[in-house]
C-alpha cells in the first residue's frame, strides 16, 4: 500500500435526521456505512487531510444523523449512523438505523456504498447483511478493510483475499488505513468512478433490512 498523494476537498453541507430532510439537489453521493467502531469518521477524515472534517469520538456511535459533506464537483458524500456499538437507548438505536435503511432504499442520488470494516473482525452479522443486500439490489458496493496497519502483511493479504472471495466480483474490496493514509488514494479513485457513471440509469434496489 502507498500513503495517499492527493487530497479531497470536500465541507460540511447539512445533517439530517430522515430521508425527507436530506438536502435537495442531483449531485451524485456516496455513502459511508458501517459499524460504528470501524471508523467511519477518520476515513473520511483522512480523505481530506483534515481531521476536524468529521467529528470523531473516543465513544463510537456518536454520529446518530445523516451527515453530508460537499465536494467541489457538486457531488457528496455521506456519513451515515453506524450501528452495532452505540452507547444509547435501543429506542434511539432503532430510530437512526430505520433513517439509514429508507435513506439506502429509496435515496435517488445514491451512485454507491462504502462499507468500512475492520480488519481485524471480518464476518460480522451486519457487515454480511449489507454486502447481501448490495450485491441483490446491484448497489456499487467498495469494502474497505480499515486498520489494515494493526496486522501484519501475511495477514492483511489473508484478509483482503477472503473478503474479493465472497463478493466473488460482483463488488470490490481494498485496504486502508485511516492512522497512516495508505489506501486513500486508491479509495478516492473508487468514488470518482462511481460519481462520474451516475448518470447512468439505476437499476432496481430492493429494500435495506426489509
Amino acid at each position: 500500500m502507498t500513503a495517499v498523494d492527493h487530497r479531497l476537498n470536500m465541507a460540511f453541507l447539512a445533517s439530517a435526521p430522515d430521508l425527507a430532510r436530506c438536502p435537495v439537489g442531483d449531485g451524485a453521493e456516496v455513502a459511508f456505512a458501517g459499524r460504528s467502531n470501524a471508523g467511519k469518521s477518520s476515513v473520511l477524515n483522512r480523505l481530506t487531510g483534515n481531521r476536524h472534517t468529521a467529528k470523531v469520538s473516543k465513544t463510537p456511535g456518536r454520529t446518530r444523523l445523516l451527515n453530508f459533506f460537499a465536494l467541489e464537483n457538486g457531488a457528496r458524500l455521506v456519513d451515515l449512523p453506524g450501528y452495532g456499538y452505540a452507547r444509547a437507548s435501543a429506542k434511539s438505536q432503532a430510530k437512526w438505523q430505520a433513517a439509514v435503511n429508507e435513506y439506502l432504499s429509496f435515496r435517488e442520488q445514491l451512485a454507491g456504498v462504502v462499507l468500512v470494516t475492520d480488519i481485524r473482525h471480518p464476518g460480522m452479522a451486519y457487515d454480511e447483511q449489507f454486502i447481501d443486500w448490495a450485491l441483490a439490489s446491484e448497489m456499487p458496493l467498495h469494502v474497505l478493510l480499515n486498520k489494515a496497519d494493526k496486522l501484519k502483511r501475511g495477514a492483511q493479504g489473508r484478509a483482503l483475499s477472503a473478503y474479493r472471495q465472497r463478493l466473488g466480483g460482483a463488488a470490490t474490496a481494498q485496504l486502508f488505513s485511516a492512522l497512516r493514509g495508505e489506501g486513500a488514494a486508491q479509495l478516492s479513485a473508487v468514488m470518482m468512478d462511481w460519481i462520474a457513471d451516475a448518470g447512468d440509469a439505476a437499476g432496481d434496489r430492493s429494500t435495506f433490512l426489509d
